[in-house]
């Protein structure tokens, strides 16, 4: 397949394509004579399992252990367990931090007026420097 099928197969664009093999998350594709890529079943299922993580949120290093750990077929499952539970701890504590931004944001809205006049809480909320917050 050339990168245009392989991309339509795997659901990953091209330019992504191009970047994994770039930062080795995945290996170089074949090239046939003409000097374009070839891929196969193996490079399909890669890139399919790529999507599928990145979609999940784990970072390139997450997925590049991932992928080692797929690819060994006498892992442990302890360590990809371990990448997994770490990555929702991860998520666990961004969704607390973006409950918390929601949450300021909420309180700052319901305080602005939204009417024809300049005064604005969320602005000079914004505009504060950090040793304001703390009085």
């Amino acid at each position: 397949m050339n990168i245009g099928q392989a991309s339509r197969a795997s659901g990953v664009s091209t330019k992504m394509i191009r970047y994994y093999e770039s930062v080795a998350l995945i290996g170089a594709a074949d090239r046939t004579d003409s000097n374009y890529r070839d891929f196969g079943e193996r490079e399909i299922n890669e890139l399919r399992f790529v999507r599928r993580a990145r979609n999940l949120g784990f970072s390139l290093e997450e997925i590049r252990r991932l992928l080692s750990l797929w690819r060994d077929r006498s892992r442990p499952s302890r360590e990809v367990k371990a990448i997994a539970e770490q990555h929702v701890a991860d998520l666990d504590a961004r969704i607390v931090e973006m409950q918390a931004m929601a949450d300021t944001l909420r309180e700052l809205a319901h305080c602005c007026a939204g009417d024809d006049r300049p005064d604005c809480p969320i602005l000079a909320d914004l505009a504060e420097t950090p040793r304001d917050r703390r009085r």
